[in-house]
């Protein structure tokens, strides 16, 4: 796709090279086009990345050391990186819980230790032709609430080693099971090889699809040629499509390995709304309040003022919400449908 059109999808003005002014965007406030404070910003990473990369190369060229991300992507992985400069860090932990979707390509008959195609091949076997229905009833035993076990090349600390560091040195941690919860897999397709899938994709309302005229997504160079399945995964926080893919595998009575990844949602962001790399500068993204993805409950002074000094004012909303007062952020708060108790207040 253009780059002019996706501008276009973003609701952002692309300047021309005569007018190489900031572009403008809908700051999610009803006719505005102002820059916002606080952004938090969707970038489209590119493969071989580390997020921690990214990270450093907002910081350059925004001129602000406070940049953080809301969720790391592997650096053989691409797609949305959320990332909340100056004043909206401020809000990164109540983005970190937000549900990710991906486009996951899982080759089968081939095993590594990283579980991704950084190699080498440490496992391999042949697979026998796949039923459909037999992968699908598999990837449905896989959804829900679940315990998952960790890559070994991970950033899980423990005894405080980082099991990466300790898996690259040639050994390897007991890393315990941790609580994940997947909420769909889908099945897309099976293929002879990871090279036969498709790479250009669309979005609709249920997910991103193929399409010859979407956005051409780039995978890792390929290990070899093993039969690959694509599967659409919507996640919970903390889950590792790596792993996923390892169990799937498991399940099935062989090795596997993630080929290739693409996260094209986080939260309310879409990676048909990210910026590339390259127009971080300029990117002006959504501001804080916009980004958090609660109810909201619009306060009065009173109910403001109270928050603010750490009060339990009575309400009855039940779970998380926003509090604002005239258009700005005054808290985040948790209802027990009695009281709302505050979990951050701003001034």
């Amino acid at each position: 796709m253009e780059r002019s059109v996706r501008f276009r999808m973003l609701g952002i003005t692309q300047r021309s090279a005569r007018d190489p002014g900031p572009p403008t965007y809908d700051c999610g406030l009803r006719g505005s086009t102002t820059i916002c404070p606080m952004p938090v910003i969707a970038v489209d990473k590119p493969l071989h990345l580390t997020s921690h990369d990214v990270v450093n190369r907002a910081r350059r060229m925004r001129h602000t050391k406070r940049v953080g991300h809301t969720g790391t992507l592997d650096p053989l992985a691409t797609g949305v990186l959320v990332l909340c400069v100056d004043d909206s860090t401020k809000v990164v932990q109540f983005m970190e819980a937000d549900s990710k979707d991906y486009l996951a390509w899982i080759s089968l008959g081939a095993g590594t230790p990283t579980l991704d195609a950084e190699g080498p091949l440490t496992d391999t076997a042949p697979v026998s032709p796949l039923d459909p229905a037999e992968v699908r009833a598999v990837l449905e035993r896989f959804t829900g609430p679940q315990q998952q076990v960790p890559p070994q090349y991970s950033a899980i600390q423990v005894g405080g080693q980082r099991a990466y560091a300790v898996a690259r040195a040639g050994g390897e941690l007991e890393l315990p099971a941790r609580p994940v919860v997947i909420h769909s897999l889908e099945l897309l397709g099976l293929f002879p090889r990871v090279q036969d899938t498709p790479r250009r994709f669309s979005p609709t309302p249920d997910g991103w699809v193929a399409d010859e005229a979407g956005l051409t997504f780039t995978l890792p160079e390929a290990l070899g040629e093993f039969p690959t399945m694509l599967v659409r995964a919507r996640v919970g926080s903390g889950t590792y499509l790596r792993s996923l893919a390892r169990d799937v595998g498991a399940a099935l009575g062989l090795p596997a390995h993630l080929a290739g990844l693409v996260r094209t949602r986080v939260g309310r962001y879409g990676l048909e709304h990210a910026v590339s790399l390259d127009g971080l500068a300029d990117a002006t993204g959504l501001p804080d309040l916009a980004a958090l993805d609660f109810p909201r409950i619009e306060a009065d002074p009173d109910l403001a003022r109270e928050l603010r000094q750490g009060k339990r004012p009575r309400r009855p909303e039940v779970g998380r919400h926003v509090v604002i007062l005239n258009g700005e952020l005054v808290a985040v708060v948790d209802g027990d449908g009695e009281q709302l108790k505050v979990v951050r207040a701003w001034a």
